[in-house]
């Protein structure tokens, strides 16, 4: 039982981090994007649905149904004003610009908002939990988990069964190759681009209500979700799920053993696998 909590709370705490992975898993390991603004997306939206509650008193579901919307726009954009430039062979370019775009994304946040932190008022959701059999499991985090399962399976689904994803891997395997066939590689890449960043919006709404968010947070989201993506495997949507799972689980335990040690120990098994195998758990060779 004294192991069973941190267990529970890993995977719930996992849930949290899919939905960061998920978009992660989408531009950085099926179209190759390295997109170092990701967490700085997350912490943007965040800020906005904050504002948005503050200004016409919406709930946390009301300011989701505005906030995914807004960050598909948003990703649709991202692409065909900046992404489509430097999207190549090399992964060098969209490293340099979203980087850039990162930068630039702090400082309008500290410009708009400032420094100071804030979060999504719940109406009681955040703090609700049940018992079961001596573990203590809070309703907001179930919720997260459920909603990174579905949107997992969602987006595997939309991969593998439909034409845009097809048209999406064919795309990001041979650019050239794919166009011949009649693709339209940046069409397909900017609908991409936007259902990653519109996965963000959940992740934004969710985040600011488990905590409180601030400008200069974007870069500790980023990380989590490259090493999601990295510990289960790239190009695999499930994959960055059990990544996930793996990084959640693996900080309880350690803020169990110690509570300065839990980020830490999810740095260590990111380095364990990252040295031992680094195609991932889950990916192949």
């Amino acid at each position: 039982m004294q192991w069973l909590d941190p267990l529970v709370q890993g995977v719930l705490l996992g849930g949290m981090y899919a939905q960061y992975a998920l978009g992660m898993a989408l531009m950085f390991g099926v179209m190759r994007i390295v997109n170092v603004s990701h967490g700085d997306l997350v912490i943007l939206l965040s800020l906005i649905g904050i504002s948005l509650a503050a200004r016409f008193g919406f709930g946390p579901f009301s300011v989701m149904a505005a906030l995914v919307p807004l960050a598909v726009l948003l990703g649709w954009v991202l692409q065909k004003a900046i992404l489509s430039k430097v999207v190549g062979e090399d992964p060098l370019p969209s490293l340099i610009a979203t980087f850039g775009l990162s930068l630039a994304l702090q400082n309008l946040m500290l410009q708009i908002w400032s420094a100071n932190s804030r979060s999504l008022p719940g109406g009681g959701l955040e703090s609700r939990s049940i018992e079961i059999g001596g573990v203590f499991i809070g309703l907001l985090p179930v919720i997260v988990l459920a909603v990174a399962t579905a949107l997992t399976l969602g987006l595997d689904l939309l991969l593998k069964r439909t034409r845009f994803g097809r048209a999406l891997r064919a795309a990001a395997a041979d650019v050239e190759a794919a166009a011949m066939t009649g693709i339209d590689p940046r069409s397909v890449y900017a609908l991409a681009t936007a259902i990653a960043v519109g996965i963000l919006g959940f992740a934004a709404v969710f985040q600011s209500l488990r905590s409180t968010v601030a400008p200069a947070d974007g870069p500790a989201q980023l990380i989590y979700a490259f090493e999601a993506v990295i510990i289960g495997g790239m190009g695999s949507v499930w994959g960055a799920f059990a990544g996930s799972m793996v990084l959640g689980i693996t900080q309880a335990i350690g803020f169990r053993i110690d509570p300065g040690f839990g980020v830490l120990a999810g740095h260590l098994v990111f380095l364990i696998v990252l040295a031992t195998r680094p195609q991932g758990l889950f990916g192949r060779a």
